[in-house]
């Protein structure tokens, strides 16, 4: 089996607590992988390991895809050390990494995420929220934008013409005009979830996607999920509590408790798991 991400002794520690330890697992192409555990598993503390807002303690993260592989951890840039900064731009990346991370350049190698909490410009348009998403790949500058320029007026209508294709497919277009905050709480996760896919990602991760979702909400989810695999080839990682959205469509579960994994298996393998509903249900 190929490997799109592989993640080996994944480890994070919080001063004396370790949050996360020996974390395995790994997302093929076109693979829908979800992970479950009970709540402080460290689920989430995984997802921004991988995404670049956490830099592990320990283990690595790659993202294999084409003809080249990357190393998230080390785009994420290191720490300030004043002598490893002998040249200008060593010295401007060490002061630049110091005070923003590198959590964008995780997102330009091919990653996108959304989150438990929803993180939308909710003062902007629907629209607007599409186009700043775009950002790291839009060749545009401020003398291009002050004056003009053909390039520039170019770039302005491709990004236009992405938005409007990712909001029709989520069923937003009619709203494309109205600030986003003011959709419903299911409109704002489809949002979400355009401006992840516009940035065209190899992996999508997805935190608690169904998270206050109604039952409908949530079958439509289930639908648009399978729908980006089958027809834009990206893989999905997923974290979910919604039991019966995890076991309709994922490919292979991992389960964890205590920031350990627990078991990796198929939806009928992890269901008749002995190990898992200990960890969910607990044992006499």
């Amino acid at each position: 089996m190929s490997v799109l991400l592989q993640v080996s002794n994944l480890s994070m520690r919080f001063g004396g607590l370790l949050a996360v330890a020996g974390v395995e697992f790994s997302v093929a192409p076109g693979e829908i992988f979800a992970i479950i555990g009970p709540n402080g598993a460290g689920k989430t503390t995984v997802f921004n390991c991988i995404s670049g807002f956490y830099r592990p303690t320990a283990g690595r993260i790659v993202l294999h895809g084409g003809d080249k592989s990357i190393d998230l951890i080390k785009v994420l840039g290191g720490s300030l050390r004043w002598r490893n900064c002998v040249r200008p731009k060593q010295l401007a990346e060490g002061i630049y990494y110091w005070f923003f991370g590198g959590a964008f350049r995780v997102a330009r190698a091919g990653l996108a995420r959304t989150f438990q909490n929803l993180r939308l410009f909710r003062n902007m348009t629907v629209v607007e929220n599409m186009l700043i998403a775009q950002h790291t790949r839009l060749r545009t500058g401020l003398l291009p934008g002050l004056f003009q320029t053909p390039a520039y007026r170019d770039a302005e209508r491709q990004a236009l013409e992405q938005a409007a294709f990712w909001l029709d497919k989520v069923g937003l277009l009619p709203y494309a005009n109205r600030e986003a905050g003011t959709l419903a709480y299911g409109q704002q996760r489809r949002l979400e979830i355009a401006r992840c896919m516009i940035t065209r990602p190899k992996l999508l991760l997805l935190d608690e996607p169904a998270a206050g979702l109604n039952p409908q909400e949530t079958r439509e989810l289930d639908r648009l999920i399978m729908e980006l695999r089958a027809e834009h080839g990206v893989s999905v990682l997923l974290i979910e509590h919604d039991m019966s959205l995890v076991m309709s469509i994922s490919d292979r579960i991992l389960v964890m408790e205590h920031g350990r994994p627990v078991t990796i298996g198929t939806p009928p393998e992890i269901r008749a798991d002995p190990r898992v509903i200990k960890a969910y249900l607990g044992e006499a």
